[in-house]
């Protein structure tokens, strides 16, 4: 028998049992497509990750300080010390010392209530100066940034996020408005808006960029945050000059701050230097773990699948013993018979998985905007796919192709 004949003899077999192989198809579907989703899901919110943590700035430093204790001998989070001062900022900046930092931008930071008109919206509220833009990467969408003049005359102007400027004036003209910050109600005069990241939609100001405001780290200092020490920052953020200088610049600034804050062990160092490229590998670590396990998850839904395709093939077997031994009667070989109930079960696989694919694709278009996070499907998980289904058909199909090929023509005959 030729391999078309098997192959429309097997065509056959499949639609003579249009119920059952539709619900054996089915379960082949919804596996696949439950993987499809999962990894299009994990890749896509390693994606967003990934442009989220680059939104904060290119050859970016982050340099927090360490951890202090309570009254009551509790030691608390990192960062929750005073340790970093503008005189470590100032020193980070000199081209002496720190030849391969190009830029440096203190922040202090606090969330604070915002009240515009009768707006009034919750957001992070930095203190920088004029470095900070150029830093972090971010343009103006109107207006200007802040300047060194507003820095030392402490002056009472801020630049909004796009995230915030929406919230407080739905739609109108922000520059020229005034904002009422904190408990106090400092009012500053909106001078710029920033431009939108476009990384993130969401109304939480920890996960945002374009959620915040940004004012003089001086008017700050003096007028909103006040506390013990006016002259320390919440982060130094640092921007080498290329990439290739973001190791050299780490290691002066790790240098410059022992040495400034009088530290000889490294290992007592009260401050936390971070890349942007280090946090991207964490987030994309816990990301892929969690790729994983969901994959894993959805792959018990493929052997499901495969154990129906191997359940209607013996189904198949059984029931069509006569006309096997008919056909071997007739001449039919083992391999004949053996090939003809693979190509069944592969068809089986194979509908399966394109019909799988094709509803992963459906649900990648869709999902996002209900999930509200993005599905990433790569070509390379499509093909792979089909080859999965196809060998889930193939393997599952194995023993009773065999069982089917190994009867003996005389008993099939025999059997009612």
């Amino acid at each position: 028998m030729s391999w078309l004949e098997t192959f429309r003899t097997g065509i056959n077999g499949v639609r003579s049992h249009r119920l059952r192989s539709f619900l054996t198809v089915l379960g082949i579907l919804i596996g696949i497509a439950a993987v499809i989703l999962t990894v299009g899901l994990g890749e896509g919110a390693q994606g967003q990750v990934t442009s989220e943590i680059t939104a904060l700035g290119s050859n970016v430093l982050t340099i927090t300080p360490g951890s202090s204790t309570s009254s009551t001998g509790i030691r608390q989070a990192l960062g929750s010390a005073s340790t970093l001062t503008m005189a470590d900022v100032h020193a980070l900046a000199s081209p002496v010392d720190a030849p391969d930092v190009k830029a440096v931008a203190p922040i202090t930071s606090s969330s604070e209530e915002l009240v515009a008109g009768s707006s009034t919206w919750t957001t992070t509220v930095q203190g920088s100066t004029p470095s900070w833009l150029n830093v972090r990467g971010r343009t103006l969408a109107q207006g200007r940034f802040i300047d060194d003049q507003d820095v030392t005359d402490h002056a009472a102007v801020a630049v909004l996020g796009a995230t915030t400027a929406s919230e407080l004036f739905k739609g109108e003209d922000p520059v020229g408005q005034t904002v009422d910050v904190g408990a106090s109600g400092v009012p500053v005069t909106v001078v710029g808006v920033l431009t939108s990241t476009g990384s993130s939609s969401s109304s939480s100001s920890t996960s945002d960029p374009d959620d915040l405001l940004v004012i003089p780290i001086t008017t700050g200092a003096e007028r909103i945050f006040g506390g013990t020490s006016r002259n320390s920052v919440s982060s130094i953020a640092l921007q080498a000059r290329s990439s290739g200088d973001l190791t050299a610049a780490y290691q002066e600034a790790d240098h410059l701050l022992l040495q400034l804050h009088g530290i000889t062990t490294a290992s007592d160092a009260d401050f936390t230097i971070t890349s942007e490229q280090s946090l991207i590998s964490t987030a994309t670590s816990v990301d892929h773990t969690l790729t994983i396990l969901l994959g894993g998850v959805a792959g018990i839904s493929l052997l499901v699948g495969g154990i129906g395709v191997m359940n209607i093939m013996l189904v198949s077997v059984t029931e069509r013993i006569r006309e096997i031994g008919l056909r071997k009667a007739l001449g039919a070989t083992p391999a004949v018979i053996r090939r003809q109930f693979l190509v069944e079960a592969s068809v089986l696989g194979l509908v399966g998985g394109a019909l799988g694919a094709l509803l992963g694709i459906i649900g990648a278009t869709f999902l996002p905007s209900v999930v509200g996070d993005p599905i990433t499907i790569s070509p390379i998980a499509m093909v792979g796919a089909l080859v999965v289904a196809l060998a889930i058909g193939i393997a599952f199909g194995v023993y009773p192709a065999s069982r089917a090929a190994h009867l003996a023509p005389i008993d099939a005959l025999r059997t009612e």
